[in-house]
């Protein structure tokens, strides 16, 4: 799956109208395309309003790290996090910004997150995932073997290599994000299988 961007800038959504005007992106501010579940891109919007209730579907890209011995490595979420601080989750997750392509995003994010540059990506699925607050065109890779890893503490809180079995003890109990949880599940035999 690949992002089909338009031959010119998308438009900033949500579009204006006599009630509201049109959104004010701030310097700095992370702009995120907006996407059709085929991945063509419809429209463009921040970040903050995605995370606001918007459910304008928005891509990201998920790194599950899984080394010979079978352990997942996995990230404790920062306590500044806007979305589920503390909690355990993917070792690598994160937005697509707008203008960027699926792989891009995911080896972007692998450097900001663990320090993590030299890697085989494994695509193994892209599905739709909704939450409470958001939704998520989610493109999911795996890398196999054992990286020298450095969390940016910015963005991660610790991070930790954790056996299947420990993961299956703590599913359902608040340890885990709720996208990791449904991700382990669909994707732990998956996941074994490339070891």
């Amino acid at each position: 799956m690949e992002l089909v961007y338009p031959a010119s800038p998308a438009p900033l959504l949500p579009r204006p109208h006599a009630d509201s005007p049109s959104p004010e992106i701030l310097p700095g501010e992370e702009v995120l395309p907006v996407v059709e579940p085929t991945g063509m891109v419809v429209g463009r919007t921040t970040r903050r309003y995605v995370h606001g209730g918007s459910m304008l579907l928005h891509p990201v890209v998920h790194l599950h790290i899984i080394d010979r011995y079978g352990r997942l490595y996995l990230q404790k979420r920062a306590a500044d996090k806007d979305l589920l601080p503390g909690y355990w989750d993917i070792a690598v997750g994160g937005h697509v910004g707008y203008g960027e392509y699926i792989r891009e995003a995911l080896l972007r994010e692998a450097s900001e997150e663990l320090g993590l540059t030299r890697f085989n990506p494994i695509p193994l699925k892209t599905y739709l995932w909704s939450g409470t607050q958001e939704r998520e065109l989610v493109s999911v890779f795996a890398a196999v073997g054992h990286f020298d890893l450095h969390p940016d503490p910015a963005e991660v809180a610790e991070g930790r290599w954790w056996e299947m079995k420990e993961i299956r003890n703590h599913l359902g109990k608040s340890v885990f994000t709720p996208n990791f949880e449904g991700e382990f599940v669909q994707l732990r035999k998956m996941l074994e299988s490339l070891l």
